[in-house]
């Protein structure tokens, strides 16, 4: 067992939002060089990107976190094939979280269709299986920050880590940079500069790599010209630039990179964010490698808020878990800070609220509402703010309104469903599910200030997404609480039950309902929800939204809808999601009409593509299916059945005992080693095509 540093929580907190930053400052250049950057935007200050629209989903911050799945379904030192296990698990067949690129072009996609033929890691990385252009180009460090930040001060456990993550796709001087990346972050959590973060990190990887050698050469061309990080750019061209390396993306030239970036960047993030974006090629990945490490060493307070402001401390990602594609900064940070104590053998922190709001100047993604909710009755007066004064909580949300008129309303809220419109771009194919749903309960606390009037109603809310902005309807709330100044109130709301809803936004309205003028604070703590859902989609209110319904993710197939139906066909095991990954005990129903073929599913407990169970229509029978890496039939009974016709497929999942019924035939089994949470899905196999209707979650 060994210690966590002091600061540990915000130090993470500052390299998860570092990388965040980053990634996004780079995007815009990315694959551009050095010359091309310089002439189309001069001198790189500040972010490119301008688009109001949320940043999209990238593979930089999508896979680290899918790769903390491996620990969580395989414990706490899963060896190299469990990494490709979850990769099959967590990445949908040719879209989403990866580059695409081809077989043979990418790295990552060679990788993938390896696994996918049975090829396992490291096999599926390997110089031996795809050479050595293929294996040793840039994505084995670009996810690797991950490591650092479960261990800190840990730089062999670490580069360990990395290793294994690593070689699912890539091999040689790749996975050398993987482990650099990672040792680098676990060590400055106590660095003092990136000199000693850097020669530490080098120690952790072969002497005779290329990529140590590259990074030696590098530091000694600054040692000799520490004021000049062109001449170094220039120098790197010369004996590093990717035309001296094949393929794509070659980890060198961006090795040679990052460690210019860092020493020239003087331990300040923004200087070696501006050094890497100008300095071309891979910059969404350098430059994300390298703030994440100066933001570890840092700390929040190194981070300006004027690079803060435009994330708002959200992010989205590209994955098959659509209500996990939602992300804060903090959250995150809790899971690598979960994940942090669990490798130093200590318990996991206790859990807490979603939104807690304790970091210093998070805002939790939060938005205010200014505009689009009963638009007559509010006005733009609401600004949104982390704080810790006057509360005596760990964290809050402060909403604060001037001038707040008689029978005007501010609030805030968190999005919980998002619409690719809603990006400013989609490359990686996010999809999306809600994160909240009918039935579920909210719950928080709210307080208002001490000095503020006794005139205060306070609300939370859900917004249907599946209806106009202007309908009344839209908007669904919780009994008003009258807000006593200074005291700390509970709300515990239960979300009645709904069919065809998109819950899109969940929050907190507060109503002035006598003041005519007043400046008011209200704050908000321990905002979370959970329970079990009540709901069922009604498709004839859905859309396509990246190739499947709104609402769900897919794994593979064709899907599309037709009326009131969700029709899936395809070559392979075709299956989409909703929901999410934490729910339990539920009942999951679906009436399906078996179009085409001999295997027609409702899916219950989804953890991914390859665990999950299901009910199945299948020849001549009604079967109970666990997957686990494939599936396998563990009860069925008798069932005649015909295409053309409608059933009503109900299957209860309660601990380790599921019961499967369609009409009065019922099939039962119990799982000595069960999935005790997970999505619901739809499905079918090769040759397939139904049709699914009234698809829901029952309590």
């Amino acid at each position: 067992m060994t210690t966590l540093p002091s600061d540990y929580a915000q130090r993470v907190y500052a390299g998860w939002l570092g990388k965040c930053i980053g990634v996004r400052f780079g995007a815009p250049t990315e694959s551009l060089w050095y010359k091309d950057i310089k002439t189309l935007f001069g001198e790189l200050k500040y972010y490119l990107q301008t688009d109001p629209r949320l940043f999209h989903p990238d593979d930089d911050l999508t896979v680290p976190l899918l790769m903390l799945r491996t620990l969580d379904d395989y414990g706490d030192d899963p060896p190299v094939a469990r990494f490709g296990d979850v990769w099959l698990n967590t990445i949908a067949d040719g879209r989403g979280t990866l580059w695409w690129g081809g077989y043979g072009i990418s790295s990552e996609h060679t990788a993938y269709m390896n696994l996918q033929a049975g090829i396992p890691a490291p096999l599926s990385g390997a110089i031996a299986t795809n050479g050595p252009v293929i294996a040793q180009q840039i994505g084995g460090q670009i996810f690797s920050d991950t490591w650092g930040l479960i261990c800190p001060n840990n730089p062999a456990r670490a580069a360990e880590l990395a290793k294994r993550a690593a070689e699912v796709s890539h091999d040689g001087w790749a996975v050398h940079g993987a482990m650099f990346i990672a040792a680098m972050d676990a060590i400055a959590f106590s660095a003092k500069n990136v000199r000693e973060v850097i020669e530490g990190a080098l120690k952790h990887i072969p002497a005779d790599s290329r990529y140590t050698q590259v990074a030696r050469e590098v530091m000694a061309f600054y040692d000799a010209n520490p004021t000049d990080w062109h001449a170094c750019y220039d120098w790197i061209y010369h004996h590093h630039g990717y035309h001296h390396y094949p393929g794509h993306v070659h980890v060198i030239p961006n090795a040679a990179v990052c460690v210019m970036s860092l020493l020239y960047g003087e331990n300040d993030l923004v200087k070696t964010m501006q050094i890497g974006n100008m300095a071309g090629w891979d910059t969404d990945c350098n430059v994300g490698n390298m703030a994440c490490t100066v933001g570890i060493m840092r700390g929040i307070a190194s981070i300006p808020d004027a690079w803060r402001s435009p994330l708002n401390d959200f992010f989205t990602l590209a994955s098959l878990t659509g209500s996990r594609n939602m992300m804060d900064v903090a959250s995150a940070a809790r899971e690598f800070i979960r994940h942090g104590h669990r490798q130093a053998q200590l318990p996991e922190p206790a859990p807490q609220a979603r939104y807690t709001w304790e970091f210093a100047g998070s805002t939790q993604g939060w938005v205010t509402i200014n505009s689009g909710l009963h638009v007559q009755r509010l006005a733009e007066i609401v600004s949104v703010a982390q704080t810790n004064d006057v509360t005596g909580a760990k964290g809050a949300l402060r909403l604060t309104a001037a001038d707040f008129f008689n029978r005007r309303q501010m609030g805030a809220y968190t999005r919980t469903y998002i619409r690719p419109a809603e990006l400013d771009g989609n490359n990686y194919q996010g999809t999306f599910s809600p994160s909240i749903y009918p039935g579920q309960t909210i719950t928080c606390r709210i307080m208002a200030h001490p000095n503020a009037l006794p005139d205060l109603i306070a609300n939370v809310f859900v917004k249907n997404g599946n209806l106009a902005a202007n309908d009344e309807t839209s908007l669904v709330q919780s009994p008003g609480l009258k807000l006593i100044p200074g005291q700390w109130q509970s709300i515990t709301w239960r979300i009645p039950p709904m069919i065809g809803a998109c819950l899109s936004q969940a929050g907190v309205l507060v109503t002035c309902h006598h003041a005519a003028k007043a400046n008011e604070a209200v704050y908000v703590a321990d905002f979370d929800w959970g329970g079990k859902p009540d709901f069922s989609f009604d498709f004839s209110r859905e859309r396509i939204e990246t190739n499947g319904s709104s609402q769900w993710t897919y794994l593979r197939g064709f899907w599309s809808l037709e009326g009131d139906a969700y029709v899936g066909s395809g070559v392979g095991q075709n299956e989409s999601y909703s929901g999410d990954i934490a729910w339990r005990d539920y009942t999951a129903f679906a009436n399906l009409t078996p179009i085409n073929g001999a295997a027609h599913m409702l899916l219950a407990r989804v953890q991914g593509a390859m665990r999950s169970y299901a009910l199945a229509l299948l020849p001549d029978k009604l079967a109970l299916l666990k997957n686990n890496h494939g599936y396998t039939e563990v009860a069925s009974v008798p069932f005649e059945w015909a295409h053309g016709q409608a059933y009503t497929l109900v299957l209860v999942v309660n601990g380790a005992e599921l019961v499967g019924s369609c009409g009065d035939v019922t099939v039962r089994w119990h799982d000595d080693a069960p999935y005790l949470s997970g999505m619901i899905g739809l499905a079918n196999q090769r040759g397939c095509r139904t049709a699914f209707r009234a698809v829901g979650v029952g309590a």
